[in-house]
């Protein structure tokens, strides 16, 4: 794919970045290297590969689903202005 001038100063337009002309040119370039390489990727055939989210198998740690107060309650509630029952006081601002 080739990306000329036109393109770059769009892609720097939506990314809010400010290019010269000479950076302008030096960028089309460069995009177009990077997207014909992305375009390489599709000459792989990829059929037979399961999706993955790592390279090596891992299986993540787990620990059971319970809720809790933490048990810290007191020491949560404790630079509070006003609380009760481990809850904050605040006044009230709805009628």
């Amino acid at each position: 794919m080739q990306v000329d001038e036109k393109t770059v100063r769009r892609i720097a337009r939506l990314a809010r970045i400010k290019i010269t002309d000479a950076e302008a040119k030096g960028l089309e370039k460069e995009l177009t290297q990077i997207l014909e390489w992305v375009e390489q990727l599709d000459e792989v055939d990829t059929t037979n590969v399961e999706p993955m989210t790592r390279v090596v198998a891992q299986k993540l740690k787990t620990r059971e689903d319970k809720v809790t107060d933490g048990e810290m309650a007191d020491a949560v509630t404790a630079n509070a202005p006003m609380t009760e029952d481990h809850f904050y006081v605040v006044p009230k601002v709805v009628e």
